[in-house]
């Protein structure tokens, strides 16, 4: 085989952003290194000796759908990486943090809309990440759809039916067994901490609550991300 043997792979990565206000020091981190974000993932992963032949990257940027209504989220289709990271670079300029009323948000409707992708099926070895990145708490999944009528149909019904969504080794969800990545980058405490214990293939990497993620900079989230491919 040799050394110069590459494992090629198709990577599909939806960023579920928390855009609320005390996240800014993350989203202008992720903004201004949003241009050199493809050499710099390509560089680690040769380094693996890993090739990415296709990089997409999904966004969904939530806040509160009780306290942000029609600004309670934000879900883009994929953008092609690197023909379209301009465009990836406008959407993400185009996040303003503010918002989110109580502390915790509905992070776990973002998650249930990153598991719905339209993830990249025909490469022989492919990635599906999600990574969440919140500096609080999460409310139960339908918390908000009492108080918001546009809040989205066709979500699961409970923490239970989300679980289902994603799955396990002995009964699959709606997520690719082989290719699944969940990455959290999060305070320890409730749903985030339930997603660890009883979830397959997560990773948390836990976080100041109310800090907006200080503690993790580009470069560590960077490695994080491709040590999961």
């Amino acid at each position: 085989m040799g050394s110069n043997y590459k494992v090629t792979y198709g990577v599909d990565m939806v960023f579920c952003i928390d855009a609320t206000g005390s996240m800014r020091p993350l989203l202008d981190t992720v903004k201004d290194n949003a241009l050199n974000l493809y050499e710099d993932f390509q560089n680690i992963m040769l380094e693996k000796n890993k090739y990415v032949e296709q990089l997409r990257i999904r966004i969904i940027a939530f806040r509160d759908y009780r306290a942000d209504k029609d600004d309670a989220m934000l879900v883009t289709d994929f953008f092609e990486i690197p023909r379209q990271q301009e465009d990836l670079k406008k959407c993400l300029d185009s996040i303003v943090p503010f918002g989110g009323g109580d502390d915790p948000e509905d992070g776990l409707e973002a998650l249930a809309y990153a598991m719905k992708s339209d993830w990249v099926r025909e490469f022989k070895k492919k990635r599906h990440v999600i990574a969440v990145w919140t500096d609080e708490g999460t409310h139960e999944i339908g918390y908000g759809k009492a108080y918001y009528p546009g809040y989205p149909k066709g979500m699961p019904a409970d923490f239970e039916a989300l679980s289902r969504w994603w799955g396990s080794a002995s009964e699959p969800g709606i997520m690719d067994e082989n290719a699944k990545r969940l990455l959290i980058f999060a305070p320890g405490k409730d749903h985030w901490n339930k997603l660890r214990e009883n979830w397959n293939q997560v990773l948390h990497y836990e976080s100041e609550a109310g800090e907006g993620l200080r503690d993790w900079g580009y470069e560590d989230i960077l490695q994080s991300i491709c040590g999961s491919i």
